[in-house]
């Protein structure tokens, strides 16, 4: 064997499956180190919600993590992810009803025919309205369905699956974080650091969103228009794509048409959305569940529609199941590391750590701070509404106590929580796994972009400290 085989084996990247491993390891050596400890938790009566009494922490007997810990951490990540991963099968199983019967691909077809030579239009238009869909209504696991779409449908135009997965992930990351209006991030928040919401601070963060989704859909555009001219320059070049295929090539596409069935299908999907955004408003409060319950209605109706036998239908579900395999594993595994930590009773002593040094910063120093450790904070707590609150309640005081506006603490709160999502790997993980992406191929094409939207985020947060005074 040749001693550049040997170093090709040696620099190959490990499976997505050892990397969440050893970060799970390392996860159970840290719970074996850091203290053990809790807040107690409170009813807020102005919002209903439990929430941390922000000077109750205490330290607990140490728990930490044995190796029959760590182990059965993996099945109860898989038990509490369960909800998730079958929710991404059941939507995946409508979309592919929707590839079964040509509708996307005649949809797409129609498409390539209206914008003629202006094809990367349908970058900036899809991933705005994924972003609104993001920052208004909060969508982001609910988008999970869409994202072996619009793979399929961006290598058929040309372009290569990250180009296809960005415009559904970082868009609808991008709006999520950018909150407007999200009743799962400011919509917590905001009540809890009683702020008046949505009034309070709208214009400063529509404003937010606007520079944070100019500056996204520029980065996707210019890396869209690079590896269009040269697909050389595709970080998945040379990588197998299994979404490859699902719809026809740039030419077959231009010239299909619609069907009475696929019309009909077209309509579906379209009702379906529209049903998505009605369910998943705050007053109606849809989640999960519901969600997928839609999906899978729907996936049932287009096949009845499209003539196709109970054999066929029962095939297509099982099918559905094999290709989000890997995803659905990956969302299980990933889980094991909040499991460990959640056990270990290690969560909120990270937490009052990091809130116990912010009070040395005051004013602006505080504030950025306070972005930093939402950020830190978004790897072990990665649910927006979750770490509103567990963290709200602690920075809302502290950011009286060091001359910081609750406006401000917001923000902070609402960027750290939302942007690290498309680069900490407790994110990053299932998201490539839905996307079967390489982990260093995805780091590698946004760590510009992440890098880029943090040094927007410290420039804004500066400005906050003006604005809100």
């Amino acid at each position: 064997m040749s001693s550049n085989t040997q170093t090709r084996r040696r620099l190959r990247f490990p499976h997505t499956f050892v990397l969440i491993f050893c970060i799970a390891a390392l996860t159970a050596v840290m719970a074996n180190v850091v203290p053990a400890g809790q807040y107690d938790r409170v009813l807020n009566e102005a919002t209903g919600r439990t929430v941390v009494e922000p000077s109750s922490f205490h330290y607990v007997d140490k728990i930490g993590c044995s190796i029959t810990d760590f182990f059965r951490a993996f099945p109860q990540a898989f038990q509490e992810s369960a909800q998730i991963m079958f929710f991404i099968a059941f939507a995946y199983f409508f979309v592919r009803m929707l590839l079964k019967n040509g509708t996307f691909d005649a949809l797409v077809g129609w498409s390539l025919r209206k914008v003629g030579h202006n094809i990367r239009l349908v970058i900036p238009v899809c991933m705005l309205l994924f972003g609104l869909m993001g920052s208004t209504i909060g969508l982001f696991e609910e988008t999970y369905g869409m994202i072996p779409v619009f793979m399929a449908i961006a290598i058929a135009m040309g372009f290569d699956g990250v180009v296809g997965s960005s415009i559904v992930y970082i868009a609808v990351a991008i709006g999520f974080a950018a909150a407007t209006l999200n009743p799962f991030t400011v919509g917590v928040a905001m009540p809890i650091a009683e702020v008046p919401y949505p009034a309070s601070g709208m214009g400063f963060r529509i404003m937010c969103f606007a520079v944070f989704m100019i500056t996204s859909i520029i980065y996707v555009w210019r890396y869209a228009s690079r590896i269009q001219a040269d697909p050389t320059r595709s970080v998945l070049y040379g990588e197998p794509n299994n979404f490859e295929g699902m719809v026809g090539s740039k030419e077959e596409l231009m010239a299909k048409r619609f069907n009475t069935r696929q019309i009909i299908s077209c309509v579906i999907f379209i009702v379906t959305i529209g049903v998505l955004v009605w369910g998943t408003m705050p007053a109606r409060g849809w989640y999960i569940d519901e969600i997928a319950t839609l999906f899978l209605v729907s996936g049932l109706i287009t096949a009845l529609v499209s003539g196709f036998s109970g054999s066929e239908i029962a095939q297509c579900f099982i099918d559905s199941f094999k290709e989000m395999a890997y995803g659905m594993l990956v969302v299980g595994l990933s889980r094991s590391v909040q499991v460990i930590m959640d056990n270990a009773l290690i969560t909120d002593t990270v937490v009052h750590a990091l809130a116990g040094g912010l009070q040395h910063f005051t004013g602006m120093f505080s504030a950025l701070g306070m972005l930093l450790a939402q950020n830190i904070i978004n790897f072990f707590i990665p649910s927006g509404s979750g770490q509103a609150i567990v963290t709200m309640p602690i920075l809302t005081p502290l950011s009286d106590l060091v001359g910081v506006s609750r406006e401000t603490a917001v923000l902070a709160f609402q960027f750290g929580d939302g942007f690290s999502n498309i680069f900490w790997p407790t994110s990053v993980f299932t998201m490539c796994g839905i996307m079967q992406v390489p982990i260093n191929k995805w780091y590698k094409y946004v760590t510009p972009l992440f890098l880029i939207l943090l040094a927007e985020q410290v420039v804004l947060i500066i400005l906050s400290c003006f604005v809100y005074f």
